[in-house]
């Protein structure tokens, strides 16, 4: 029996899994049951024969980057695969998920559903389903005794969906990998390859303004004000960036983008007969791949001071909240052809290399530890939203395009 087979006679196997890993509430933040899944995950690995380690953060650099979740330790799990071989291929995915709003259409979204091939819930998309995927392929590489051309490393890591310090971060740098390719879970999906992705510059602005009574608003600074006038701002500070352009291989003409009040609050104190003394927004700036990230925040930094300035008593202060690199790996590496050769055999069409517009892992393997990286997962739809769901072809077609790339890749 060929992997292929074994796994479309086993794809309710891989959609158990897959709900199993659902019902665990991994919402991040704060960092829910990262001590249960990463005990589940650890051992999953081990019943397919890999050595694992199930890796704790240490608590003093928690307490150095998060201290407000001492409550919520972090743990990051490796597993390997010691074939024999001389090369060693990275498969990795993250396995904390978004906080959850709105109605869904099933109930809980921490309680899966299949329904006329979709499943829906929490992580779905983003991205237990690539665990899953990366599982199953293991799995029946195992059950069918093909051995890789490689030895494989696994990763299930967290943090991602903040900022991937004590995820990602931590194991590229501490995790002692062997690896000499990587393939993250997501980024490319369906028939396009990921080779790259865009990072991401997150501030707060704050707007300082001065209280006074709501019937002498002239004896006050109106800080609702004054920040809606540094909105207006930016807007020139958008069409800059618009005249920006990253040629993407499929095709596509990227742009960096700019989004405003994600999060938006008045400061204390506030009441409906009061002059606001305080009021803040967020900015999501996207940065492409052939942008720099701190050239990025130094120059939107810059704008906001310049047209604070050109606003009538406007005082701001400019926080950091967080940035994620961009990173794009020209697809000439034959890891990339390879990858694609699989999707096109699996999926019975032709497949292209795609640059995301979210940001992901990639960037780790490929600019910190500088390994050539793609990304390709199952993918889904509503990621982040309600009613967030992935097909289950997708799903098992992943671990087949997984399985086939280890036993066809040739380097």
């Amino acid at each position: 029996m060929s992997p292929a087979r074994y796994l479309d006679r086993h794809q309710a196997d891989l959609v158990a899994f897959l709900q199993r890993l659902i019902r665990l509430r991994t919402v991040n933040p704060p960092g829910e049951n990262y001590g249960e899944i990463t005990a589940l995950l650890a051992a999953t690995l081990r019943e397919l024969g890999l050595q694992v380690r199930r890796l704790p953060v240490p608590r003093a650099l928690q307490k150095k980057t998060q201290p407000e979740l001492l409550a919520y330790p972090r743990y990051n799990v490796i597993g390997f695969w010691d074939t024999g071989a001389k090369k060693t291929i990275h498969f990795n995915a993250h396995y904390d998920v978004v906080p959850v709003s709105g109605s869904w259409r099933h109930g809980s979204p921490f309680h899966p559903v299949v329904e006329n091939g979709w499943i829906y819930g929490r992580g779905t998309a983003d991205m237990k389903g690539a665990i899953a995927s990366i599982v199953f392929a293991l799995k029946a590489l195992r059950a069918v005794g093909v051995k890789p051309g490689f030895n494989v490393e696994v990763s299930f890591t967290a943090d991602e969906e903040t900022d991937s310090t004590l995820g990602t971060g931590w194991v590229t740098s501490h995790g002692k990998l062997r690896a000499d390719y990587a393939v993250v879970g997501e980024g490319g999906e369906g028939d396009g390859v990921c080779c790259g992705h865009n990072g991401v510059v997150w501030l707060n602005v704050r707007v300082h303004g001065r209280a006074a009574h709501g019937s002498t608003p002239s004896a006050g600074i109106n800080a609702l004000e004054k920040m809606s006038a540094l909105v207006l701002a930016l807007n020139a500070y958008k069409q800059r960036l618009a005249r920006r352009t990253f040629r993407s291989p499929d095709g596509r003409r990227l742009h960096p983008t700019v989004n405003l009040g994600g999060v938006f609050a008045s400061g204390e104190g506030g009441k409906v007969n009061t002059v606001p003394a305080a009021a803040s927004f967020s900015i999501d700036r996207r940065v492409l791949p052939i942008e720099s990230i701190r050239d990025a925040e130094r120059e939107l930094r810059a704008f906001l001071r310049t047209a604070a300035k050109k606003i009538p008593q406007c005082r701001i202060t400019i926080e950091k909240i967080s940035d994620n690199f961009s990173c794009y790996s020209s697809p000439t590496h034959p890891l990339f052809g390879a990858m694609r050769a699989s999707v096109a055999r699996v999926r019975r069409r032709p497949a292209k290399f795609t640059v995301s517009t979210g940001f992901n892992d990639m960037h780790f393997f490929a600019s910190v530890r500088k390994i050539p990286t793609l990304g390709y997962g199952p993918g889904g739809f509503d990621y982040h939203a309600v009613d967030e769901r992935a097909r289950l072809k997708d799903l098992t077609d992943s671990a087949k395009i997984y399985a086939d790339l280890l036993t066809t890749f040739k380097q």
